[in-house]
């Protein structure tokens, strides 16, 4: 809601205003649009798209040089009126999303769920505002304003004398039920959908229609790389709209039973994880079709024809991906001015914890494919590499750690570095001097193999007496692999990773997860850049350029990235999914 990027409720809104605001908006939020103006005799028509190649940098100047200011009030028009409340002494709350944590004394350091008092929001990326006696810099993207600006710090209420609560302050401008608040989350839901559809809308025939009519630009692969499923995703939220507005009470807002609706259409917004998985491929094609000149004139004009806000095609894309995650921070809020004996109320909390769920796949979707990368790096550290990619077949590390592998006939054991991916356990060789240099040694299909727990003492199979040992057998071949961990408690590591390995597979294959050949093949192509210019083996991250765009020189000067796709939950606890491979630091010193 915040950032020039995070704007998946456009335009911005602060609904608990039951009253005019100072600057004049409605009284149910900043919703008032400035009507745009008409274009005369002589205007250029939308099929000047059509004319020859090189023609859009003529329409884009024509616009450009003309003085139609097309209405919305976006492009810092959100942060001005936030700015005229806070200069009218009105107080405005936001919510933080996730965690901000910094060692800058400039910076003001939160944590998911604190509450800040937004006192600057001029810049549209970095805003001034105070928890308590701190103040500092925050990015605007890591919070969002709260719909009930009137209830702004639920675990600090404010007292007067005799120990009751002021609900007067509390509540202010006259609300002071329950009711009233669970309407003013009604009124956004209802709101940002509509605003949502809109923006859908201005994106499938502002942009891709205009694109189709391009043969000589676009071709119909380019589209769907940039655009992915946008066009499914807008026919399935006009029907979510019509579903909601019918369950919509307008004569009594807080008597509306929308939980319905969600549990409805949790099944069918599972088509988000799609649009997901594709967004940084559309990201990748954009910033190379933008390099040429044609294509940046292009969009701006499809832009400017369709009157929508100044922000590049990038950014709008970026909107499904945001908007999924806001369903159930929407459904929480709105659980929470629930009464228990309310009919909506079971609904409600059935929705969240569907929408929970959805958002949770597709946060781990978004997850796998960003870890496609790391394996590709990890791979092209690996001396002596034979056969397939291990992106052929995997796309997940498991676990991995050292073993001591027992082979036939002489029952020889070897010590070797192990590294469990879905369908397959790679096998390597530590260099004797260099132990952290890798060199490839064999591989096991996974898909073959039964894990069989060995108790100590005398193996038949081998003829030897083992300790913390497990075998691999291959159904097909008999073939039976012995491995031995140095402790216990490693065994069981293992034979737990085992298990999670064969429960990511049936689960990839019951949610119908891939990666594409292209993803694959960027990935690998991604990593032999770097392997050979010899930088570090750092995940680059160009998909999330496009946040840094601007800056102010009394701001920070670079803007965290962790935000984009932590989708559903911000509280979530660092990933340990890398820590064994960080631990053994293959490709570094």
């Amino acid at each position: 809601i915040t950032s020039p990027v995070a704007f998946d409720i456009l335009p911005l809104k602060l609904h608990p205003f039951s009253q005019s605001t100072p600057t004049g908006l409605d009284c149910v939020g900043w919703t008032r649009r400035v009507s745009a103006p008409v274009i005369t005799d002589g205007a250029l028509d939308k099929t000047a798209l059509t004319d020859d190649v090189g023609s859009e940098e003529d329409l884009y100047e024509d616009f450009r040089s003309s003085n139609h200011r097309y209405g919305h009030p976006g492009g810092g028009g959100e942060q001005l009126a936030i700015n005229e409340l806070i200069s009218d002494g009105s107080v405005v709350y936001a919510e933080a999303l996730w965690d901000h944590v910094t060692m800058d004394d400039q910076e003001l350091g939160f944590k998911a769920g604190d509450v800040i008092e937004v006192m600057d929001a001029t810049n549209k990326e970095w805003w001034w505002g105070r928890i308590l006696d701190s103040e500092g810099w925050f990015p605007a993207s890591f919070v969002r304003l709260r719909v009930n600006q009137d209830e702004p710090m639920e675990d600090y209420p404010l007292k007067v004398e005799g120990g009751k609560e002021d609900d007067s302050r509390r509540f202010g401008m006259g609300q002071t039920t329950k009711d009233q608040m669970r309407t003013n989350v009604i009124n956004e839901i209802i709101s940002t959908e509509r605003d949502y559809i809109k923006h859908l809308k201005d994106i499938c025939e502002g942009y891709i229609k205009q694109c189709r009519k391009r043969a000589d630009m676009f071709t119909e692969e380019q589209l769907k790389t940039i655009f992915g499923n946008i066009e499914d995703i807008y026919r399935c939220q006009k029907k979510f709209v019509k579903a909601l507005e019918k369950k919509f009470n307008k004569d009594h807002p807080h008597l509306s039973e929308v939980g319905s609706c969600f549990l409805e259409y949790q099944t069918e917004f599972q088509i988000y994880s799609e649009y997901c998985n594709n967004h940084p491929n559309a990201c990748m094609e954009l910033s190379r079709l933008t390099k040429v000149n044609k294509y940046v004139y292009f969009f701006e004009a499809c832009r400017l024809l369709q009157k929508m806000i100044d922000i590049s095609l990038d950014g709008f894309l970026l909107t499904p991906v945001q908007k999924i995650c806001k369903y159930p921070l929407q459904l929480a809020e709105l659980l929470k001015y629930t009464n228990p004996q309310h009919r909506d109320f079971k609904d409600v909390e059935a929705a969240l914890n569907a929408m929970k769920n959805v958002a949770r796949l597709i946060n781990e979707r978004k997850r796998r494919l960003e870890n496609i990368d790391k394996i590709a790096q990890w791979q092209s550290s690996i001396e002596d590499w034979e056969g397939e990619d291990v992106l052929v077949r995997s796309s997940e590390l498991i676990y991995s750690g050292e073993l001591a592998k027992i082979s036939h006939p002489q029952a020889k054991s070897q010590q070797r570095m192990f590294f469990l991916f879905d369908h397959q356990l790679v096998c390597c060789k530590k260099d004797l001097l260099r132990r952290d240099i890798l060199y490839y040694k064999s591989r096991i299909n996974m898909d073959d193999m039964e894990i069989l727990d060995v108790e100590d003492g005398k193996d038949k199979d081998f003829n030897i007496s083992v300790k913390n040992a497990f075998k691999l057998h291959c159904r097909d071949t008999e073939e039976v692999h012995l491995f031995c961990a140095k402790k216990p408690e490693q065994k069981q590591r293992w034979l737990k990773a085992f298990e999670n390995e064969r429960r990511q597979v049936q689960l990839d294959q019951e949610t119908g997860f891939s990666i594409t050949e292209v993803q694959k093949k960027q990935a690998m192509l991604n990593a032999s850049k770097q392997h050979h210019a010899g930088k570090p083996k750092a995940v680059t991250r160009p998909y999330y350029d496009f946040l840094m765009r601007q800056k102010h020189p009394t701001l920070p000067t670079t803007l965290p990235q962790q935000q984009v796709f932590m989708l559903a939950e911000p509280k979530r606890k660092p990933s340990n999914f890398w820590q064994n491979i960080s631990r053994l630091t293959p490709f570094r010193k």
